[in-house]
């Protein structure tokens, strides 16, 4: 999962354009239909996908998919290359963020008529995870990950100060950050922190659309088009933030996501935003933890989630985007799922996989649970990293004590540019 998120900053290299991978049509032949897929799952989860492609294998003598596993990084940097060869994948999965930089450069199938199909297994699938699926109205790909941000939280020290119920809203929610950060000799620099509030570079790039939305903002509208950033909503969740963290303390400035968990897994703040990582990290540092849904803002509760894409590319043939649409049916079968769910540490993707279905999986059971406040991150941008480092430059600034309102404005005529571009 680290791995994962260190693609996602690795991603922000704009790919060139793709040339000459028209797919050919080659003679027919006998046998089953072979298939590469290229994925970037290197730990437990690759031998678990890994898995369930032999399965898929031995289920049926029509199709054969072998899996070759590299790393994220190395499939955004050779993909195009390899598909401009006629040497690439039939089946590729990615950080979700960079299928709209595929989709843009017809790198892969339209995947509508598929959806369309009764068959495709499709119907169930969560809604926001399709929709990171979606580029100009179109779909280009399956989820095979969906996580919510959430919080993780020391219960021990929680309780030491009298909160005993995980908070559901922002204001109960600062209202224990406040109870829970401790500056015992008073120089206005805590021992403790009641949150690793991260004011850039945040997990999954997520927290602060999290939080623009649970306010009632946005970053951009929905198509992805319009600079959003600016408005009032927006204003006045960024002050209300930067107000908790200049007045009340409750975390450091200047934290970015690797930092925020460092704080978290030291002990020296009480609760903290990020994924299903944190749970291994927090065991190691002993820390009695619980997980809770990000608490619900004036407007919504809302949680960007991370996700990852698996499309077939344009360089497979017509047999051959018909055998790696069987594969992605099978996939979603809701068997499968439930397997690639408990064995991957996501939640369920689809919305008929309970809690209970993974119960085996006490962090898997506790992300499905809050999985309805999984919101998709900027879906069908494509230049979504310039836009998340204008958003970027103006939370961090503001929380340093800048204007909320000129702050914003200014990212504005940023992500409007980027959007444009």
């Amino acid at each position: 999962m680290k791995k994962l998120l260190a693609a996602f900053a690795a991603s922000a290299v704009v790919v060139s354009g793709l040339s000459g991978c028209a797919a050919a049509t080659p003679a027919p032949s006998e046998g089953p239909v072979a298939l590469t897929f290229w994925h970037g799952y290197t730990e437990a989860d690759g031998d678990v996908l890994n898995g369930i492609v032999e399965d898929f294998n031995a289920s049926q003598d029509d199709v054969v998919v072998t899996p070759q596993t590299k790393t994220w990084a190395v499939i955004d940097d050779t993909l195009l290359t390899a598909l401009s060869s006629g040497e690439g994948p039939q089946i590729v999965a990615m950080p979700a963020e960079r299928l709209p930089v595929y989709a843009s450069k017809k790198a892969l199938v339209n995947l509508d008529d598929f959806y369309a199909d009764d068959t495709s297994n499709t119907t169930e699938l969560n809604a926001e995870a399709v929709a990171m699926e979606t580029v100009d109205g179109s779909k280009y790909g399956v989820p095979t990950g969906f996580v919510p941000l959430s919080v993780f939280y020391d219960k021990d020290k929680l309780a030491a100060a009298g909160v005993t119920t995980f908070p559901t809203t922002w204001d109960d929610w600062v209202a224990a950050a406040k109870a829970t950060t401790i500056d015992a000799d008073g120089d206005g620099t805590p021992e403790q922190y009641g949150m690793a509030l991260p004011d850039h570079g945040t997990v999954g790039n997520g927290v602060w659309a999290s939080l623009f939305e649970g306010g009632g903002g946005s970053i951009t509208n929905d198509d992805g088009t319009k600079a959003t950033v600016d408005s009032a909503a927006n204003v006045d969740t960024l002050t209300y933030w930067a107000d908790a963290v200049q007045q009340d303390l409750i975390s450091p400035t200047g934290l970015d996501g690797i930092d925020a968990d460092a704080l978290f897994t030291s002990g020296k703040a009480v609760m903290h935003i990020g994924g299903p990582w944190m749970t291994g990290l927090a065991t190691d540092a002993g820390i009695n933890y619980g997980i809770a849904a990000i608490p619900a803002g004036p407007d919504a509760q809302a949680a960007s989630a991370i996700g990852v894409s698996m499309a077939v590319t344009a360089q497979a043939t017509d047999a051959e985007q018909a055998a790696a649409q069987d594969f992605l049916a099978y996939f979603n079968k809701k068997d499968v799922a439930t397997a690639w769910s408990l064995g991957s540490g996501w939640p369920a993707l689809r919305t008929d996989v309970t809690a209970e279905d993974v119960s085996a999986n006490a962090t898997v059971a506790a992300l499905t649970e809050i999985s309805d406040t999984s919101r998709a991150l900027l879906p069908g941008v494509v230049n979504s990293t310039d836009v998340l480092t204008a958003v970027d430059e103006a939370t961090q600034k503001a929380l340093a004590g800048g204007d909320p309102a000129e702050l914003l404005a200014a990212a504005q005529a940023s992500v409007q540019q980027a959007l444009d571009n």
